[in-house]
């Protein structure tokens, strides 16, 4: 009966066995075209600049399909110019109206190539889905232009939209739209592992492009996560947020991009250390603010206000939380304040900067009453933000602590193991969880938080501080985090950071088994896509590991951690037949005369498939070969009469 009934309301869509059989063709020609280019991206940490020409480059991809259709008719630089154009269109027409005696003709030229580039970067779709990606002022024409013919006439009638374009003052538009079309569908399918805030000054920008896009998902970073509680209210989590972003001089993104109120904050830092120079916390500039520069000396009070109080209410947050066993992160309580020192692991240490006025030495985590406003403050600015709620829905509805996509395995950070080999258990609730489970289990408890935030007060958010900064958490993957220890003590053995088990492990293929086998994967064909930790190319690290089934992809998008890897991040690019890593350099902006800057990544080949993958072998392939199957049901039900056609 429930068959029959599914089968009726499928007969809404198709209601008779024409409208079925021509879908049934439609879906199997479908599963026949090659499978479509996934990209892999990690750790963009707010530098939307270089992650968008990542993008639009297709990663070197785009540069190599001019190669294969005018490498032998055009010169390096035509096709550097033509590339340029992909990149970044709208400097490169103004270049252009500078350096072109007979603009116009530029521009029909530009057209025509640019319609060549654009039907290979189509080829492995169908009709209809490159007409949904059209733009809609322009997709009637483009239509016409991709899918032309040769017949001489309907040659001319090429030439002549393409006249008629230039004629009417649109060519520029078109240009734009059709460099759109390009970057767009040279990549099918955007996975993005993590790390999208923090450190940069635009991951708001990043979020509104991926919110404009197609084909994007996101396996959430600690980054992220720690956004993600801010959001939900949990004030660990906040100061966390404003801490990094005052360290990092990202006024414009917090006050403006966010609308966050970071009055209170300023006024109180001012009053508090009005005489301390705040050596210790100096930001680290890496871009300037346009709209709410704030000067260093007064950013460092503020830096240092925040810091004090992340540290109060991270140690009320883990005294509530005892089975989180972060115990080692309450450090207040063990300063000595007459003599400016602490003790560590059983060994004393002198502070770097002793003058603590806000702290009570009897009760160091208790937030004073200003301190109390400054959190009230900033609370309602992170619950009240539109745009971030918008932001962190988005996290949600797209993202997860993991993936499983065609075969593979994408998560941030890491699988917690212990360093036999075998893979490590934790405790939630009474109840033992590892591997696939624990991620699962904690990926539940994340959306459950974001559900409760409005009613709880932020209480449930609590995991996503865990998340931040737990030894056991695969988003963080150390022992534990030793941002006091960074700031107030000198000897640098007491900021080492000890990476977890996983990362040794990783350099075994056994241990990539383990995984794959442990998250239902073919260990034969099945990768495991991770970034978080900077792989440091310059020292000649690898980012390829468990016997070449493992990618650590986190190169250095980010302008702080190049000097530590020596490049400025990967792209994981994966086609019908091959897989590539793109190592790329230093993204740098136009020059004063408006040219770009060509840097083309190095394309290292990985792996290559015997034979073509097609849509069939594909997740997507399977949605569509079970469609085909309640078709196929819906059609024996016409024929039995026990589904009604209607004409």
């Amino acid at each position: 009966m429930a068959d029959t009934q599914y089968l009726r309301l499928l007969a809404e869509k198709y209601p008779n066995r024409k409208a079925v059989r021509t879908e049934i063709i439609n879906l199997r020609a479908i599963l026949a075209l090659p499978k479509a280019t996934e990209f892999v991206l990690s750790d963009i940490h707010g530098e939307y600049d270089a992650f968008q020409h990542f993008v639009r480059s297709g990663s070197g991809m785009i540069r190599m399909r001019i190669d294969e259709v005018y490498g032998r008719t055009l010169t390096d630089e035509e096709c550097d110019d033509l590339a340029s154009l992909i990149y970044n269109p709208r400097a490169e027409i103004n270049r252009k109206k500078k350096s072109e005696e007979d603009f116009n003709k530029w521009c029909g030229t530009a057209i025509v190539r640019l319609i060549d580039i654009c039907r290979v970067v189509t080829n492995k779709y169908t009709r209809s889905k490159v007409k949904k990606r059209l733009p809609k002022a322009s997709a009637y024409i483009l239509d016409e232009l991709l899918f032309t013919d040769d017949v001489e006439d309907r040659h001319k009638y090429y030439d002549e939209i393409i006249e008629s374009i230039i004629e009417y003052e649109s060519a520029e538009d078109f240009i734009i739209d059709l460099t759109d079309v390009i970057s767009n569908l040279t990549v099918d399918r955007l996975h993005i592992i993590g790390d999208i805030y923090d450190r940069g000054p635009k991951p708001h920008v990043i979020m509104d492009y991926l919110m404009a896009n197609r084909g994007i998902d996101i396996e959430w970073g600690n980054h992220d996560i720690l956004w993600m509680g801010a959001a939900c209210g949990n004030r660990a989590c906040i100061a966390n947020a404003i801490r990094i972003n005052v360290r990092y001089n990202n006024f414009d993104m917090l006050e403006v991009g966010y609308g966050i109120n970071l009055r209170p904050l300023s006024s109180l830092a001012q009053k508090i250390y009005a005489d301390d120079p705040c050596e210790c916390f100096y930001p680290n500039v890496l871009e300037t603010n346009k709209y709410d520069p704030i000067p260093e000396a007064h950013a460092a009070k503020m830096h240092k206000m925040i810091s004090v109080i992340q540290f109060k209410v991270e140690g009320q947050e883990i005294m509530k939380h005892p089975e989180y066993h972060l115990e080692n992160r309450l450090l207040l309580d063990k300063m000595d304040f007459e003599n400016g020192t602490i003790e560590l692991d059983g060994k004393v240490y002198e502070l770097r900067d002793s003058n603590f006025p806000t702290i009570d030495p009897k009760d160091p985590y208790r937030l004073t009453h200003q301190e109390e406003e400054v959190m009230v403050a900033l609370e309602g600015s992170f619950r009240r933000s539109e745009k971030l709620q918008v932001h962190m829905d988005y996290l949600y509805s797209h993202g997860s602590l993991y993936r499983i996509a065609n075969g593979n395995l994408y998560y941030h950070g890491c699988i917690p193991f212990n360093a036999d080999g075998t893979l490590k258990s934790i405790e939630i609730d009474g109840v033992e969880y590892s591997g696939y489970d624990y991620l699962q289990k904690l990926d539940e408890m994340v959306r459950s938080a974001h559900v409760l935030a409005e009613d709880d007060g932020g209480e449930a958010a609590s995991i996503m501080m865990y998340l931040w900064l737990a030894e056991n958490s695969p988003l963080f993957g150390k022992d534990r985090m030793r941002t006091f220890e960074r700031y107030f003590i000198a000897d640098r053995k007491t900021h080492i950071e000890n990476k977890a088990a996983y990362y040794d492990l990783i350099e075994r293929a056994d241990i990539a088994d383990v995984i794959l086998d442990n998250f239902g994967l073919d260990k034969e064909t099945g990768k495991i896509m991770n970034g978080h930790v900077p792989v440091k190319i310059k020292d000649g690290e690898t980012p390829i590991k468990g016997g070449g089934k493992i990618f650590i992809i986190d190169g250095g998008i980010s302008k702080a951690y190049r000097k530590t890897t020596g490049i400025a991040g990967y792209t994981a690019i994966l086609t019908s037949k091959h897989m590539y890593l793109a190592e790329h350099k230093p993204y740098e902006p136009l020059r004063k005369d408006g040219t770009q800057v060509f840097h083309r990544p190095v394309m290292h080949l990985i792996d290559t498939q015997d034979v073509r993958l097609r849509i069939s072998d594909t997740d997507n392939g399977a949605e569509l070969m079970a469609q085909i199957e309640d078709l196929e049901a819906l059609n024996d039900a016409f024929k039995g009469g026990y589904v009604k056609e209607r004409w």
